[in-house]
């Protein structure tokens, strides 16, 4: 039996960290959804990049856009809203079949909105009704900014995947405003099952400190805080509050990994898929990643339910002088910075790619 297949049957949704044209043409996603257990996907500003200006699949289409006087922003999002309809329709199936707990795509607002509340809540909106499928998820980031537009969308309907969280306390923010949504939805009379998962961003913690710590710390730290987020994503999950609003018919908000191919070429390729496997959880697993995974990936323990050594663990890298709350805020912001980065990339790759295909015409 595949490790991804383990992975699956022990609980854990596996969604695949990537979306290209390519990968939807050739029948690459197919096959992951066959053959590698794969029941669902995410998209970022980078992935597109990255696949727009690495080739030519997008190019009839963005030549046809631009006859149709399309640029920019709008541009590249009916680029993206075509491939994730297509995955969404591939993954309704398992969608239809959980009941709408798995078969998810994600597509994520303007990095631009990440400090601006009202925008984002504009932009959930539009873009949740513009993908016209049941299982496509908007991202917003659980920046500050980003906390009261979680909590409206919910509140609107708008099924919602928070994204750039790293610590514990950003993730538990991000599910109170999940909750504040739901119960406002609830007090007014409308359904209560707006889906939602939030994603705790692994690796980039180990990336931002090794080599910085002494060496018996390398690539611990993103476990570590993984347990500890663990440890209260399933306190929450029994809470009171949650189980009133569960009585009501809301689903679950889940947690899932993000982030999590391995940085540090010294260390395991699979470390934080093996590391992460948790029951009812989702880990977004990069292409290369779900590949050695596949190849030599081992299913050994699941997470413990009660954090288990996480606490011990951060005392150690307190000790070390890794002020983990302050290094959660600055990776938060560091992220949201390189999404913009990727945006504006993008949005220039888009432009000059235009100017090229309209020239050719």
């Amino acid at each position: 039996m595949k490790a991804t297949q383990t992975l699956h049957d022990l609980g854990q949704s596996i969604w695949l960290d990537n979306i290209t044209r390519n990968l939807l043409r050739t029948g690459g996603l197919r096959r992951y959804f066959d053959e590698f257990s794969v029941t669902g996907l995410t998209s970022n500003p980078t992935i597109f990049d990255h696949a727009i200006k690495n080739g030519n699949d997008y190019d009839d289409s963005i030549r046809s856009k631009v006859a149709q006087g399309k640029s920019g922003e709008k541009l590249f999002f009916e680029l993206a809203i075509e491939d994730l309809t297509q995955a969404a329709d591939l993954f309704r199936p398992v969608h239809d079949r959980t009941g709408g707990l798995d078969g998810w795509v994600s597509l994520e607002v303007s990095p631009l909105l990440a400090h601006d509340t009202a925008a984002t809540i504009a932009a959930a909106k539009d873009l949740h009704a513009q993908v016209r499928r049941p299982n496509v998820m908007i991202k917003i980031p659980g920046t500050p900014q980003g906390v009261p537009a979680i909590e409206e969308s919910i509140f609107a309907g708008v099924p919602i995947n928070v994204t750039l969280l790293f610590s514990t306390e950003q993730y538990v923010a991000s599910a109170d405003a999940y909750m504040r949504g739901i119960e406002r939805r609830i007090a007014a009379g409308l359904k209560a099952e707006v889906p939602s998962v939030a994603s705790i961003f692994i690796s980039r913690w180990d990336a931002a400190i090794n080599g910085k710590v002494p060496a018996a710390l390398n690539d611990r730290l993103g476990i570590a805080v993984a347990r500890q987020a663990y440890r209260s994503y399933l306190g929450l999950l029994n809470s009171p509050r949650w189980m009133r609003a569960y009585n009501e018919g809301a689903r679950p908000q889940r947690l899932l990994w993000a982030s999590t191919g391995t940085k540090n070429p010294k260390a395991s390729d699979v470390l934080y898929v093996e590391a992460l496997a948790a029951p009812f959880t989702v880990n977004t697993i990069p292409e290369a990643t779900l590949k050695a995974f596949v190849d030599h990936g081992n299913v050994g323990k699941t997470m413990p339910t009660d954090g288990g050594n996480a606490e011990e663990e951060l005392a150690r890298f307190a000790d070390a002088k890794v002020d983990v709350g302050a290094l959660a805020r600055q990776l938060q912001e560091d992220g949201a910075k390189a999404f913009v980065k990727s945006w504006s990339e993008l949005l220039g790759v888009i432009s000059s790619k235009s100017a090229v295909l309209k020239r050719a015409s």
